[in-house]
């Protein structure tokens, strides 16, 4: 994806804090900024393209950002600006309405009205992750935002939890995504606020049949990694605990790059591999590891391995910890 980063000690101090300014208006909207810090002003923040949605992940001194009427007259990108705090809080108003946003919940903003938004505790930086999507792409929550501003949202559960997760690993693990991934999971974060303003709204059901297909689908798979550990995880159990048949469970999954028996399957594997090539979980047994990701019999395990790695768990253990094997992990 393509990604552009910003850090302050690259510049001079007396430009730090303007430039900071710029970069925000770019990245946001234009605002007025205003911090006791602004001539030893200190941030960072990398920009992550999206395709027409951008993530940042940012920590900065403690600014006031101010968005007045006249700059929303003069400039609307027509966005919705969603912040989630990870450490230090938000406290903002949109019109006679306050609100407080502590680590792990999202503060919603709307560049198509004013705002004042103070961040930071003292003298403490800020850090967060912001999320910018067009309202174009949220219908028909779009036409909702002054109710929607108000709303407490919590990453805890539901939608939140998964729109949580998703920019949490955006933000870290650059590295996990290619330029090919970058406008798919910028269709998701989307997907995924939309789904949560939507629910908030007691409207999920006007949200678009892909988009609830979508979000599904990651509410799924959200269950199946919290489950990976009970040997009674099915396609029948996830499909009882989602109220939908068996088979709806099959088709949401003929467009994904597994079936989903197959999916929960290579999870499994995957946490027991990283299990066992663990320095720190040297002492456990292979059974331990294979009984800890839903596999009860040994042999199943191991045979599962074998096809999935080429190798059996041992051999792999083995490598991992320095030891000659003709094979590979």
């Amino acid at each position: 994806m393509i990604k552009k980063v910003f850090r302050t000690h690259d510049v001079p101090r007396e430009d730090r804090f303007d430039l900071w300014r710029e970069l925000v208006g770019h990245t946001h909207a234009p605002l007025q900024l205003e911090s006791e810090h602004s001539a030893d002003f200190q941030a960072s923040q990398e920009v992550l393209t999206l395709g027409d949605v951008t993530i940042w992940p940012t920590t900065f001194t403690p600014v006031r950002y101010v968005r007045t009427a006249k700059l929303v007259r003069a400039s609307d990108p027509e966005t919705v600006h969603v912040s989630l705090p990870i450490r230090g809080t938000l406290r903002g108003s949109h019109g006679d309405h306050e609100k407080t946003c502590g680590p792990g919940t999202f503060c919603v903003l709307d560049t198509s009205r004013p705002i004042s938004l103070m961040s930071g505790d003292g003298d403490h930086p800020h850090t967060g992750i912001g999320l910018e999507v067009p309202k174009v792409l949220l219908p028909p929550t779009r036409h909702h935002m002054v109710s929607l501003t108000s709303v407490h949202f919590t990453e805890q559960e539901g939608f939140g939890a998964l729109l949580g997760q998703l920019m949490r690993s955006v933000a870290w693990d650059t590295g996990t995504y290619g330029l090919a991934d970058a406008e798919r999971l910028g269709t998701i974060a989307a997907d995924l606020l939309s789904a949560m303003f939507a629910h908030a709204l007691e409207a999920e059901r006007s949200l678009a049949p892909e988009t609830r297909k979508r979000t599904l689908i990651l509410r799924i798979r959200a269950f199946i990694r919290q489950n990976l550990n009970d040997p009674l995880l099915t396609p029948s159990m996830v499909a009882a605990v989602h109220h939908i048949s068996l088979s709806s469970l099959h088709r949401l999954f003929q467009g994904e790059d597994l079936p989903v028996a197959a999916w929960i399957r290579h999870q499994r594997l995957e946490r027991a591999r990283r299990d066992l090539t663990d320095p720190a979980l040297r002492h456990e047994t292979i059974h331990e590891i294979a009984a800890r990701w839903g596999f009860s019999r040994a042999a199943d395990f191991t045979r599962a391995f074998r096809t999935h790695y080429g190798m059996p768990p041992r051999d792999c253990r083995h490598r991992a910890f320095g030891l000659q094997v003709e094979t590979h992990c």
